[in-house]
């Protein structure tokens, strides 16, 4: 007869094999006392032979729960009942004994562990049965000397019962294991009751990975999921560890989810931060997670993505642990201590991205732009869509605010509001930012659709050096260019990049360009030459690991898919090599005076209230475009002040004021106005 799957007559069921379980051991107890104390009249039936011989303790003048002997008939009856209450419904405890691989011997001790939990009264039965009644606990000479069946290796560090950790034992000095009180775990004694739920200890570690359905992934994260899915099933037993590598850690979770619920698992993500260092803590927690995934269907996804391989000793753990195990990290790892299945995880492709798009917007929108330049997982695409309402501008705002890097103290975040209209250039340098932006909005099509990145399998990362005197405009050329593509822009902060500890500076660079890839931000690292300087010829190992530093980055940068500038204000400090693997130089030279014309036109926001300004005259003035907007802000500053219009004398007292800061030629014919000195 099939077992009811329903919760309410599953309870029923579980209360009354309970309710029969502390029968019976009610009897067993009573009977072990009055055995003690009185002889019965027939042989000792084959469960009180043996250790209950050993175990039996003389009767003591204990205020006594028994007032008649109890018969083996009873015994037996009782026992009965129990197999009936079991045969209508597999009861919680049966179940974790079949799971666990407990013996009859090891499943009744704990029934007898936890029937202090159930049933307090049982706490006298069993002072009474030891004999003592300050003994009002379990032992396992009480199991031993009561239960049927009884066997030695119940007290073994590697029986059921303590390599579960299913009960807990308290011993005082000088006390035996055998005479030590016993109590159930308390996750246990809830799973007897038939609340099923996660460890205590466990919660605080953990992190459920929400079940996803199959149409959330892409046809090359489901492929991988399927794959996990069919290993699982074919090596139920002994499971081999599912390595995920690659960058795209939300792909990876995805797929983990999607193959744990495909198997009939939930995901668990454990971040390796949280593994003990300890060999005896890690055990422990290995044999807490294995009995949890026994006891709940659980798969175990153990995030390595920001773990350093120097510190971290996952194969400690991993090699005491059992179930099914998926091990997220950036690169495989050669050694975990179990067999391991190696699945590359990537990103969505562009083409995969605009199909979800057009999924949600319809055929006919123009959603490339969307899929070049954002790298969502397919739930993301339909959450910003949902909350876009069909807008696509409102959906580019959304996806650019959604993929936004958090690179803490690394980087800075440049508000752009500076357009084209606001800079001055050279025809040249016009011409190469135009192609800088072009590139940008159009990889994709390039790329995919043209089939060049079937071809060039290195080398796409879009990468610019922008080399000129402080003050020439090249922040403000890297503020255009984000403002245009509506991009954010990244002014990194190399004080905190680089580091003096080997290593170090390559893992800041990781973390840098991995949380800018998802929104393709534009990185922008000021005064470059101090960080991407010439390599030295190397005469000790500070040269060679300095070289390590300067080929990284250009790995890094030509697999970005954003747009990586540097900014330099000496260009003859960078490596030839270095300048080769660049796709764009920009020139930016100090203006001539046409040009610094041009930028006093436009320091002046049409707001400001200024007099007649001589524009040629100051264009005279030997400023850069930097110093030009600090001295027609200071002017505006000077003008309040007094309260008055923004006027040629403002202007060149802000002037002689920068040009002493900045302690330069000062003609006092350039900063007179009038006949008079400014």
């Amino acid at each position: 007869m099939a077992e009811s799957t329903d919760p309410q007559a599953l309870e029923e069921a579980n209360g009354r094999f309970l309710a029969a379980s502390l029968d019976w051991l009610r009897l067993l107890l009573r009977r072990h006392v009055g055995g003690a104390a009185v002889p019965l009249p027939t042989p000792s039936p084959p469960e009180r032979t043996g250790f209950s011989r050993l175990f039996a303790r003389p009767a003591v003048p204990l205020p006594s729960m028994v007032d008649e002997l109890v018969t083996d008939e009873q015994v037996a009856t009782a026992a009965q009942a129990v197999r009936e209450a079991e045969a209508s419904a597999t009861p919680p405890l049966a179940d974790l004994a079949a799971r666990l691989g407990l013996s009859r011997f090891e499943r009744d001790t704990l029934l007898l562990c936890a029937a202090t939990e159930l049933d307090p009264a049982m706490t006298r039965l069993c002072a009474q049965a030891q004999g003592s009644e300050r003994m009002t606990y379990p032992t396992f000479g009480l199991a031993l000397a009561v239960l049927p069946d009884p066997a030695w290796e119940v007290v073994s560090p590697q029986g059921g019962l303590r390599y579960w950790r299913l009960v807990e034992i308290t011993r005082h000095n000088g006390q035996g294991l055998v005479a030590a009180a016993l109590r159930a775990d308390e996750r246990i004694v809830n799973h007897i009751k038939g609340m099923n739920y996660v460890d205590d200890r466990l919660s605080p570690l953990i992190e459920r990975l929400e079940a996803v359905p199959e149409a959330d992934l892409p046809p090359s994260q489901r492929a991988v999921a399927e794959e996990i899915t069919g290993t699982w099933q074919r090596t139920d037993a002994a499971a081999p560890i599912v390595q995920l590598v690659g960058p795209d850690e939300p792909g990876k979770r995805l797929v983990a989810a999607r193959a744990a619920a495909a198997a009939g698992l939930v995901g668990c993500r454990l971040a390796a931060s949280s593994l003990p260092r300890e060999p005896a803590e890690a055990d422990s927690l290995a044999r807490l997670w294995e009995r949890e995934s026994m006891l709940l269907p659980l798969a175990l996804y153990l995030d390595v993505e920001d773990a350093d391989a120097g510190e971290l000793k996952p194969g400690r753990f991993l090699s005491r642990l059992g179930g099914k195990t998926v091990f997220a990290s950036r690169e495989s790892w050669p050694d975990l201590g179990r067999p391991s299945l190696v699945l590359d995880v990537a990103p969505p492709t562009p083409a995969e991205r605009a199909e979800a798009w057009r999924a949600v917007y319809g055929p006919g929108a123009d959603t490339g732009s969307l899929a070049a330049q954002f790298g969502l997982e397919l739930p993301a695409i339909r959450e910003v869509a949902a909350i876009a309402a069909g807008d696509p501008a409102a959906a580019w705002r959304a996806c650019r605010v959604r993929t936004r890097p958090r690179l803490d103290a690394l980087a800075q975040r440049l508000e752009t509001k500076v357009t084209w209209a606001d800079i001055v250039l050279t025809d040249e340098g016009q011409r190469t930012l135009t192609q800088i932006a072009d590139q940008v909005a159009h990889r994709t099509t390039v790329y995919e659709t043209w089939g060049f990145g079937d071809r060039v399998t290195r080398g796409l990362g879009l990468s610019a050096l922008f080399a000129g005197p402080s003050g020439a405009g090249k922040t403000m050329a890297a503020e255009v260019l984000a403002n245009h593509l509506r991009l954010d822009l990244y002014r990194i902060d190399l004080s905190a990049v680089v580091s003096k500890y080997i290593g170090e500076t390559e893992k800041n660079l990781r973390r840098l360009f991995d949380a800018a890839e998802g929104g393709g931000s534009i990185l922008f690292f000021d005064e470059a030459d101090s960080l991407f300087g010439k390599r030295s010829e190397v005469r000790d190992s500070h040269d060679r690991y300095a070289n390590i530093e300067v080929n990284y980055l250009l790995q890094r940068m030509e697999a970005y898919r954003g747009l990586a500038v540097l900014a330099t204000n000496l260009r003859s400090a960078l490596d030839s090599a270095f300048l080769r693997r660049l796709r764009f130089i920009v020139e930016f030279e100090f203006p001539a005076a046409a040009q610094r014309r041009a930028i006093w036109e436009k320091a002046f926001p049409p707001a400001a209230p200024r007099a007649d300004l001589d524009f040629d005259r100051l264009g005279l003035l030997q400023a850069s475009g930097g110093m030009i907007r600090n001295i027609a802000l200071n002017a505006a500053f000077l003008a309040a002040g007094a309260d008055t219009p923004i006027t040629m004398r403002h202007v060149l007292a802000a002037a002689r004021t920068e040009f002493r800061k900045l302690e330069l030629p000062m003609p006092e014919r350039d900063f007179t106005w009038e006949g008079a000195p400014a």
